[in-house]
C-alpha cells in the first residue's frame, strides 16, 4: 500500500445533496461534477467522482418543498493514478465491493436569501449515515439551474482509512465534499 496514497472521501459524497422542489430537473452529467478535496501530507489535493447520479425536484417559489438525492459510485473516485485508484476501493478506503455506492437524501431544504439555500439530509458512506447541514447556491445561466456547494465532512467518522491510514499525518481527517450540479 502505498503511503503517499491521495485518498479520498467522499467526497462523497453524495455531498452533492442539492437543492430541489416541484419540478424534476434533468441534470446535465458533462457538466455536472462531484469531488472530494483533502490534504495529503499538507498537500491539498481534489479528485472527482467519475459516476453519480443526482436528482433534483425544484420550485424557487417553493424551496420548502424541494428534495434531492445523489448517489456517486464509491469505485468511481479518479485519484489520476490507475494503482491509487484500485487502492481506495480496497476495505481500508471505501470497500467499493460491499459499499459500491455513497448517497445523499435530502430531509429538508430551505431558503436562506436570494440564490441562497440551507440543505440537510442524510449522509451515508460506507455503511454509516449521519445528519449533514450545509450552504448551497442556485442560479439561472442560460436559461439552466446551477447547484454549487460544498459539504466538510470527517473521513474517520465513516470508516475511510481504516488500519493504518487511521493515522491522520498523512491524510488529513477533514475532507470537503464539491459539487456542481446544471440542469439541461
Amino acid at each position: 500500500m502505498k503511503t503517499y496514497l491521495k485518498p479520498i472521501l467522499l467526497a462523497s459524497l453524495v455531498g452533492l445533496s442539492l437543492a430541489a422542489g416541484a419540478a424534476v430537473l434533468k441534470t446535465d452529467p458533462a457538466k455536472t461534477s462531484v469531488s472530494a478535496t483533502f490534504k495529503q501530507m499538507n498537500v491539498p489535493v481534489e479528485s472527482k467522482f467519475k459516476k453519480h447520479s443526482v436528482v433534483i425536484d425544484y420550485d424557487a417559489a417553493k424551496p420548502d418543498a424541494s428534495k434531492a438525492t445523489v448517489e456517486v459510485e464509491t469505485a468511481s473516485l479518479d485519484m489520476g493514478d490507475p494503482e491509487y485508484n484500485r487502492e481506495v476501493a480496497k476495505k481500508e478506503w471505501f470497500n467499493s465491493a460491499q459499499f459500491p455506492k455513497a448517497t445523499f437524501v435530502s430531509t429538508s431544504i430551505k431558503s436562506a436569501g436570494a440564490g441562497k439555500l440551507n440543505v440537510t439530509g442524510k449522509l451515508t458512506i460506507k455503511g454509516k449515515a449521519a445528519d449533514v447541514t450545509f450552504p448551497v447556491t442556485v442560479k439561472t445561466e442560460g436559461g439552466k439551474q446551477v447547484f454549487d456547494g460544498a459539504v466538510p465532512i470527517k473521513r474517520l467518522a465513516y470508516n475511510i482509512g481504516e488500519g493504518e491510514w487511521k493515522d491522520t499525518s498523512m491524510v488529513a481527517d477533514e475532507v470537503t465534499i464539491k459539487f456542481h450540479v446544471v440542469s439541461q
